[in-house]
């Protein structure tokens, strides 16, 4: 598997798990909890095979800003949390690091 296919795989596991551990009750939930640690094996599993061919400090950011960014939109969607200008700022300026970080590497 491809470094950038495995990634994607990883941050798509990452935030079903997440969203899983909300879903989770705090870990009341047997079903969502199951999953959750599942999605994290899975994540983690795949973020690794990402790491044969990434760099680890651009796989790994790619890994998180995507993550927060989709978790922050499925909150305020699915779960009703809020949603203002300076949440929305904070988000950008964490996906313009991790451009900052990808240019910076050559890749």
């Amino acid at each position: 598997m491809n470094g950038w296919l495995a990634l994607a795989v990883a941050i798509g596991f990452e935030i079903a798990g997440t969203t899983a551990m909300k879903l989770s009750d705090g870990l009341a939930r047997p079903g969502p909890t199951a999953a959750m640690f599942i999605c994290y094996v899975l994540a983690f599993s795949a973020l690794a095979r990402a790491l044969k061919s990434l760099e680890v400090g651009m796989a790994y950011a790619i890994w998180s800003a995507v993550g927060t960014a989709v978790i922050a939109a499925i909150g305020v969607a699915w779960f009703g949390e809020s949603w203002n200008v300076f949440k929305g700022l904070s988000l950008g300026l964490i996906v313009l690091g991790v451009v900052g970080l990808h240019l910076s590497s050559g890749a």
